[in-house]
């Protein structure tokens, strides 16, 4: 008897998290509304110019998102003036829950319940109303070090984090990263060789009809590289080096394919 209740109620959970995903995918993606995002900013070592850095921030550091997704947004016909909002919200306490390099699929599961229960905890501001999505985004002081952990975005809890430099050099790069983990969590998918970092033909391509082929003179989103020859690319510097390809306006809802 006990047994056949704890099937049933785990049973129950279940259908209740795929309805609310299914709900989520629905209602963050049918593009009637603008989509508030929430970048809670957090120092991944403590150093005093990330500390300060962070301190810095106001929501027109991150401008440029918002000005890449309705200008892309335009390109595809959505009428939506502005698809997306971005609000900066007070720091955490707490660092996010990181995924160990190479984890395998259950590592992985473990690791996707336990950042969505800290978004759930972490991300509860008094007196401020909770984002759609939110987005971790964590930076790491330059000077000590020079490649930065995967970010990732879960379209399963409309949560991402981003692991960014603290430095105004880099605000570029940094916002090219966070557009890219929103769009993960609206469905859109890597369209980059995971091996070479190459960009894959012809989804990661903003050009894929470019005659000569190479190089690109634009970076596709989902690609996150600028192909320069069939072997070389590059980081573009900003997002007005970067546009929303077909494939991915298709993942995101922006046209039917």
């Amino acid at each position: 008897m006990w047994k056949i209740i704890r099937i049933t109620a785990l049973l129950i959970v279940l259908l209740v998290v795929a309805a609310q995903a299914w709900l989520d995918r629905i209602t963050t993606t049918d593009w009637t509304d603008t989509l508030w995002v929430g970048v809670f900013p957090l120092s991944a070592d403590g150093s005093e110019a990330v500390e300060r850095y962070i301190s810095g921030l106001t929501r027109e550091d991150f401008a440029p998102i918002e000005d890449f997704f309705a200008r892309e947004a335009r390109h595809f016909d959505v009428p939506l003036k502005q698809p997306v909002r971005i609000e900066v919200y007070p720091s955490p306490d707490r660092l996010p829950p990181a995924l160990e390099p190479g984890a395998g699929a259950l590592a992985t599961a473990w690791w996707s319940l336990r950042l969505r229960w800290y978004a759930r905890t972490a991300a509860d501001v008094p007196g401020r109303a909770p984002p759609t999505i939110r987005m971790f985004v964590v930076y790491h002081d330059p000077e000590r070090r020079n490649r930065l952990p995967h970010s990732h975005g879960l379209r399963k809890g409309l949560v991402g984090v981003v692991h960014a430099f603290g430095s105004r050099d880099m605000a570029g790069e940094n916002a090219i990263v966070i557009a890219h983990e929103v769009l993960h969590t609206l469905g859109a998918t890597d369209k980059y060789d995971r091996d070479t970092g190459a960009p894959l033909y012809p989804d990661g391509f903003a050009d894929p009809e470019a005659q000569p082929l190479y190089p690109q003179t634009q970076a596709e989103i989902m690609a996150g590289r600028r192909a320069l020859s069939p072997t070389d690319q590059e980081m573009p510097r900003s997002l007005r080096e970067v546009v929303v390809g077909p494939a991915t306006a298709a993942e995101i809802r922006w046209t039917q394919r």
